[in-house]
């Protein structure tokens, strides 16, 4: 065997602090730079402009925001829609630069795991309640109903996943919250005789088409809308196009592949793991013999309702990790209860389904601490400037185009969508006026472009999501390049239309 036929694709884990070694050498090689920023003090009832650690207060008027030439509503800021600093357009400066050296590298990752220790609690709690879940043989019990009422339409599995996430993830930006879904979805896609890949797919390409194509998300689509000075119902239509597009291009593009697998295990693209991953959810050997018991339907209405009160807390009522966690961790009790679970058994159950997630906890944190080491070495705004200099000049069909890429681009630095948004927003916004199209074609190229890159963004949440089943992320990229191309094309096409209708 030769060397390279040794070489092996690292773990997600070493994946992400190759990048983040890149991303500190990087701080040595771009210059330092930042916007000013503006933010709305509730308590003064001021606009506070900060530049280099330094704010002034200003009167919180239309005739201040039209000063600094930023075409906002005042009433964005005081109703806060607009909760967080946004750039100001033309304010862009160079600063002594802060190269991150070994110690910065170092210190990233540890970092990255504190400022995420809210989502990484969420996971651990999560890996708790399945394992209690998992103690009680409702798994799969579940499982086995489940798969003689899908039998032969197994594909239909496929399409109600997929499409009820994208609608989670258009119209409140369902993402980081999906970590939940797969220890219980993928023990019935390995049952229905897909690969493991087809769950993933089928639940992380429904959260990223449904954000690509955000319609009410007020994360992505109201936030970018506000900070472009423009109602966001303005596009809406071109948004659920391409939501609809888009869905359709990815349930085929799952479906073909899934009915490979199912017609040749050995077109799995990760066919040499089939019996690692099947005993890591063992409930798909023995789930033709646990018979659904009306014990085991109360665990698994208990287990769903989790999740929809989730949904619903976090889409109706402002709820964020504190109560979702909460939530989850009442169910484990709850069931507890039910099925009667002696508190040693309870909590060993516990304490091993915490522990098994506990990679993907570090994952989260040390994706995290990328964003920490750009932010300390201050080159994300010297990227959004040189970015927005570079579509300068370009005809209205070239700029577009141009500026989803670099969308594209500029989300491996900045994740978040609404840091994006508002970042971003005021300083490109304009830039549509220079050359005559529309500030909601601007909003949808910002989404378009953010989305595509999340299909395979490491420094989102693929790496965990892969890490649940021990899946490479070299085996998840050669799956779904031929899909993000396929929605490049059509994001290109859609936004090319819209700008001449």
């Amino acid at each position: 065997m030769s060397f390279l036929q040794k070489l092996k694709f690292p773990t997600a884990h070493t994946v992400l602090f190759i990048i983040a070694a890149v991303v500190s050498l990087m701080t040595w090689i771009i210059p330092a730079g930042e916007y000013d920023r503006l933010a709305y003090d509730g308590e003064t009832d001021a606009l506070v402009r900060t530049s280099e650690g330094t704010s002034v207060n200003f009167p919180a008027t239309q005739k201040t925001l039209d000063e600094l030439a930023i075409q906002i509503p005042i009433d964005k800021f005081k109703e806060g829609a607009i909760s967080k600093a946004i750039s100001i357009p033309n304010t862009y400066k160079k600063l002594e630069g802060q190269p991150q050296g070994f110690v910065g590298f170092i210190q990233a990752p540890l970092k990255g795991i504190m400022q995420s220790a809210d989502i990484i609690l969420l996971v651990l709690i999560i890996g708790g309640l399945i394992s209690i879940v998992n103690a009680t043989k409702a798994f799969e019990a579940g499982i086995a109903w489940l798969a003689q009422k899908l039998k032969g339409r197994e594909f239909v599995l496929i399409i109600m996943v997929t499409t009820l996430i994208a609608l989670g993830g258009t119209t409140f930006g369902l993402e980081e919250e999906t970590i939940a879904f797969y220890p219980i979805l993928i023990p019935i896609f390995l049952a229905a005789k897909y690969d493991a890949i087809v769950c993933i797919a089928s639940i992380y390409i429904g959260s990223s088409i449904g954000t690509l194509a955000s319609t009410v998300n007020p994360f992505s689509t109201i936030i970018a809308s506000d900070a472009a000075g423009i109602n966001w119902t303005v596009g809406l239509n071109g948004r659920l196009i391409m939501l609809l597009l888009g869905l359709i291009v990815c349930i085929v593009y799952i479906i073909r592949y899934a009915q490979k697998v199912k017609k040749n295990p050995q077109h799995s693209l990760i066919y040499k793991q089939k019996e690692e991953i099947e005993g890591l959810f063992s409930g798909v050997s023995s789930a033709a013999t646990t018979v659904l018991t009306g014990k085991l339907r109360l665990v698994l209405f208990v287990f769903a309702s989790c999740f929809l009160i989730m949904v619903y807390g976090v889409s109706q009522l402002g709820w964020w990790f504190l109560e979702m966690t909460s939530v989850f961790l009442a169910g484990a009790l709850l069931i507890g209860f039910i099925t009667r679970l002696n508190e040693k058994q309870f909590v060993n159950e516990f304490m091993s389904g915490a522990k098994d997630l506990l990679g993907v906890a570090f994952i989260i944190g040390i994706a995290r601490g990328i964003t920490v080491l750009m932010e300390d070495g201050q080159v994300s705004d010297t990227l959004l400037f040189y970015a927005s200099e570079l579509t300068g000049g370009m005809n209205k069909g070239l700029f577009i185009n141009v500026t989803c890429l670099l969308y594209s681009g500029l989300t491996f630095f900045i994740p978040s969508s609404s840091g994006m948004a508002v970042l971003t927003m005021p300083i490109m916004s304009p830039l549509a006026d220079n050359v005559g199209i529309g500030r909601e074609i601007m909003v949808n190229a910002y989404q378009y472009g953010v989305g595509l890159f999340k299909f395979i963004n490491p420094t989102g949440i693929i790496l965990a999501s892969l890490a649940l089943v021990n899946v490479g992320y070299d085996k998840w990229l050669k799956f779904v390049w031929p899909l993000v191309l396929l929605l490049s094309i059509l994001a290109m096409v859609m936004l090319t239309i819209s700008i001449y209708l």
